[in-house]
């Protein structure tokens, strides 16, 4: 890590894991077999992605799952569904976080939506009186951006307002084609194949 002095972290497949069984069999529960096809396709277009861009908000996007499916579910039963992708995130790691921050200027990079965000928040923090804020000096979210990676624009966005420079900073992700990108601006990146391979790395 010589040479580092920021890192900045993506959300799911490194923070946390992502179960899509688990949300597909949500999905099933309410009737909203449609949706549970995207999650099985892992599909990031329309839907999904009008979410992650900011470009529909909660509920709009439950609006749509019931235009799409002809369900009746709530509004809460399909944000509940939705959120059963998401794994808690392990005590060891917010550990390890806490113990990087002495040494690091850690930042939070993730393409996410604001259901997501606000249950990923509110199911782990406060953590040891920490908030999210606290662990990480700044989070960026693609939905408050209308930016999503691997766009260069977005990392750029990044480098700018935490005003760092690449060749300090040290990026994570489980998408070969994000490391790309940041790799492209001189930002040094680790590819997180396994869940918990960052952890050792650092």
């Amino acid at each position: 890590m010589q040479g580092i002095k920021n890192i900045i972290f993506d959300l799911g497949g490194v923070l946390i894991g992502l179960d899509g069984q688990r949300c597909i069999d949500a999905f099933e529960a309410i009737g909203a077999h449609e949706i549970s096809n995207y999650v099985r396709l892992h599909r990031t277009e329309d839907l999904f992605m009008e979410a992650e861009i900011g470009k529909i908000n909660q509920q709009e996007f439950c609006c749509e799952v019931r235009k799409l499916t002809h369900c009746k579910a709530t509004d809460s039963a399909i944000v509940a569904a939705w959120c059963c992708l998401l794994d808690k995130m392990p005590l060891f790691k917010l550990q390890k976080m806490i113990t990087l921050r002495a040494n690091y200027r850690l930042l939070l990079l993730s393409n996410t939506n604001d259901m997501h965000w606000n249950y990923f928040e509110t199911q782990n923090f406060p953590y040891e009186g920490n908030s999210v804020k606290d662990i990480f000096e700044k989070v960026y979210l693609s939905y408050e951006m209308h930016l999503a990676k691997p766009s260069e624009e977005i990392f750029e966005a990044v480098i700018e307002d935490a005003n760092v420079k690449a060749e300090e900073t040290l990026f994570i992700d489980d998408s070969s084609e994000n490391c790309k990108s940041a790799e492209n601006l001189g930002l040094h990146t680790f590819l997180n194949t396994g869940l918990n391979d960052w952890v050792d790395k650092l």
